[in-house]
């Protein structure tokens, strides 16, 4: 039998976050125009910068402290409620509109050790601007960044196309841990079919469960956001990034359905785990019955002969310990056959 696969952590082959020195939640502050990147931007000009006719200050931050986030909001006039949900890390997936700005919160997914961990992105989307802020566990975004950079005509289309690059990388970073999952429990599903019962399986398959559920809970909103996203006379995107965003639906989607499959699958795991353990105990039942009726009739010989009466035929024959044994021999090897014939032995 294989052995059972284990949750692995995912291989981060994106490029290594360097924060500045000036500013250590700050991750990268550029400038793009036309689809190109023309500079580098402290925060103290991203608002000058993103003010500019066709041009986008792309801001991404890591765990911010809230001085840095009152900093940036100073000077791209972000919304004071939206700076506070930012400031906090356990936020429900929701896409919020302030005037012309959005504010998008997403849930991130990623394997770390043997253990699903779960993180945050806050994205702020306005005219001339993206700023994304990363809490808990989650990819860099440097990949993402450096996909668009070297697509200038797709990241000509804006800060709209950001966000949906940024939100496409999310959703697509459900899948390596919805397949680590999915092996782990095609190979617990092989070893409790294989055997009887397997009582310390029963642990990892509630944890795969809850984290099964968990997941849920994390990929569900972001299917809700995704259709918010995909409406965009709405909320005022362009309505040439509806089929990018729709895209980004369908993908949330089947991650949500592959996720429902597996959970029925465990639990046709757990169910049939249960029925076999019921069914081991059944037999084990019906052996010691079986063993117990065995002994009875010598228990039950031995009991007539112990008993103290002065006057019993069979005491004085010359065979009749012979005999008694004999029949004890012949009634135990004839309710042996028996049981045995009935697969209770």
């Amino acid at each position: 039998m294989r052995q059972r696969a284990r949750l692995r952590p995912l291989d981060d082959t994106s490029p290594p976050e360097r924060a500045s020195e000036n500013d250590p939640g700050v991750v990268a502050a550029s400038v793009y125009a036309h689809g190109r990147r023309i500079s580098d931007t402290s925060i103290e000009d991203a608002g000058e910068w993103s003010k500019k006719p066709k041009h986008v200050v792309w801001i991404g931050l890591h765990e911010p402290g809230k001085a840095l986030l009152e900093r940036v909001a100073a000077q791209l006039d972000l919304h004071p409620l939206a700076i506070e949900d930012a400031s906090k890390a356990h936020q429900h997936p929701k896409v919020e509109q302030y005037g012309d700005a959005l504010f998008v919160v997403a849930r991130t997914a990623q394997i770390v050790g043997n253990q699903i961990a779960f993180g945050e992105t806050h994205i702020f989307v306005g005219k001339g601007y993206v700023v994304s802020v990363r809490h808990g566990a989650s990819t860099s975004y440097q990949a993402v960044r450096a996909r668009c950079e070297s697509c200038p005509a797709s990241l000509s289309q804006g800060e709209d196309y950001i966000l949906y690059a940024i939100l496409d990388f999310i959703v697509d970073n459900y899948g390596p841990v919805i397949e680590c999952v999915q092996a782990e429990v095609d190979a617990l599903e092989e070893e409790v079919l294989q055997k009887a019962r397997v009582p310390r399986e029963f642990d990892r398959l509630y944890r795969l469960r809850r984290d099964l559920l968990s997941l849920r809970r994390a990929i569900g909103p972001v299917v809700d956001v995704c259709k918010r996203l995909e409406h965009a006379d709405l909320i005022g995107l362009d309505k040439e990034m509806k089929p990018l965003f729709r895209d980004v639906l369908d993908h949330a989607k089947r991650a949500e359905e592959d996720i429902e499959s597996l959970r029925q699958i465990l639990a046709f795991v757990f169910e049939a785990s249960m029925m076999a353990g019921q069914a081991q105990q059944t037999a084990i039942t019906r052996k010691l019955a079986a063993w117990a009726a065995i002994l009875a009739v010598p228990t039950a010989i031995a009991g007539i002969y112990g008993m103290n009466f002065e006057h019993m035929p069979e005491l004085k024959w010359q065979y009749g310990y012979y005999l008694v044994l004999g029949l004890i021999i012949l009634s135990c090897g004839v309710l042996y056959s028996r049981f045995k014939h009935y697969d209770w032995l």
